[in-house]
């Protein structure tokens, strides 16, 4: 049997995401505790979406409270992190 992975990054299967919607879990901030799907490299740019169909099934679209998005302080330069390395 094949696995459907919705967290690519964090290889979270729909199966596990259905079993923490079934433990209780209500918000992407439920889903991203108990599994953590949305946690990986894209930071739940690619799994978002998914996650929240899925959750729209269990209540209404209204009560899916969004994420939150953390971007780094500010962008730095490959030249920053190779000058703070000889310092």
């Amino acid at each position: 049997m094949n696995e459907e992975f919705i967290c690519r990054c964090e290889e979270v299967t729909r199966k596990e995401i259905e079993e923490a919607i079934a433990d209780g879990a209500r918000t992407i901030k439920g889903i991203k505790k108990r599994t953590r799907a949305g946690m990986g490299l894209c930071q739940g740019r690619t799994c978002r979406r998914l996650i929240s169909q899925m959750l729209a099934k269990q209540s209404s679209p209204e009560e899916i409270l969004p994420d939150t998005s953390r971007p780094p302080v500010r962008a730095i330069t490959v030249e920053e992190i190779i000058n703070s390395e000889n310092r």
